[in-house]
């Protein structure tokens, strides 16, 4: 685990999943940049059903335009991809293997974040030495249809029990984020609200005074 990259997870709000399947003909990197202005302190590149030959220059690019920016990059599902672009990290569903086998592939100061779905697994996964969790899907998403709604009464049981930063996730929309913060949440994944926004950088700013996040980028 990296002590000072999940400190610095605990102080982040926002985290924002650039998915490709939402943006169509836009170009990743200015929807990027338009988030990154926002305020969002992660994104994490999700590409299903691709190749990671197929994303490894817009990965690299994505690398380089988020160190340059402060933001943490987080590459999904691809560890190898992760350190040949030099994210910061990976993320990883509950079947994608143990955690120290995908230590293996990536180099030393980058970190692994675990989806959970359940009090047990968020345990699990922080005694297997994740260094942050998903949390959800709090609410009905397309993007997981095969989990069931987890429900608000997790979001403060997994923060009681579990120290590593949470990071809730599924649903969840400047609509709903009042009852999500309401229920205890302390950071929030959004994907669908961000991506779909009329204006990107104002969204990410409103979520973040929704939850109560001091808004650094883009004031």
């Amino acid at each position: 685990m990296n002590s000072s990259v999940v400190s610095s997870l605990q102080a982040t709000s926002l985290y924002g999943i650039l998915d490709l399947g939402y943006l169509g003909s836009r170009d990743p990197l200015l929807i990027a940049g338009q988030m990154i202005e926002g305020g969002v302190g992660v994104i994490q590149l999700r590409a299903k059903g691709k190749q990671e030959s197929a994303i490894f220059d817009l990965s690299l690019r994505l690398s380089t335009l988020c160190r340059d920016s402060g933001v943490f990059y987080i590459v999904n599902d691809f560890p190898d991809l992760a350190r040949e672009t030099k994210a910061n990290g990976v993320h990883v569903g509950q079947e994608d293997g143990a955690l120290a086998e995908i230590r293996k592939r990536l180099d030393q100061g980058q970190i692994v974040g675990r989806s959970t779905h359940g009090l047990d697994q968020a345990i699990s996964a922080e005694q297997e030495g994740a260094d942050y969790i998903g949390i959800g899907p709090i609410f009905a998403t397309p993007t997981k249809p095969d989990y069931s709604p987890v429900g608000m009464r997790l979001i403060a049981e997994v923060h009681k029990a579990v120290k590593i930063p949470g990071f809730c996730i599924g649903g969840i929309k400047l609509e709903n984020l009042d009852q999500v913060v309401e229920a205890g949440a302390k950071r929030v994944v959004i994907v669908s609200g961000i991506l779909q926004a009329e204006n990107i950088r104002d969204y990410c700013q409103r979520v973040l005074k929704k939850i109560g996040a001091t808004v650094k980028r883009g004031e």
